[in-house]
């Protein structure tokens, strides 16, 4: 009885420890995205450095652009709870104010995600 009781324990830990995935760094959670957004330089600058159109010029626009298709193909799946509220505010706001800009960062994005440029 006790093998048994020790065998689906152990199940039990390796599946919470398989299905845990990692979020992404939080280092970058505290970015102004609506100051971004608002500017429209500062917001030109991030979406060139997304389209590979231009340098990303900041820190948090390089980790940002790198988990970016990860991101758009998993539905933020490892993002973490501010990722996630960043992603749809910029969402909204690009639907609402550039839509197709937004149909071709996620075009790219999913591209990307599947190792197209």
């Amino acid at each position: 009885m006790f093998r048994i009781t020790f065998a689906a324990c152990f199940a039990i830990v390796a599946l919470a420890i398989v299905s845990a995935e990692e979020l992404y760094s939080d280092i970058h959670d505290d970015i102004d995205v609506m100051g971004i957004l608002q500017n429209p330089a500062v917001r030109k600058t991030y979406y060139d450095c997304f389209m590979d159109l231009g340098p990303c010029v900041t820190e948090d626009a390089k980790f940002f652009k790198a988990h970016f298709p990860d991101a758009v193909a998993s539905h933020c799946r490892r993002c973490t709870v501010k990722q996630r509220e960043h992603f749809d505010t910029v969402a909204v706001w690009y639907t609402e104010n550039e839509p197709e800009e937004w149909k071709t960062l996620i075009a790219k994005g999913i591209a990307d995600a599947h190792g197209g440029k």
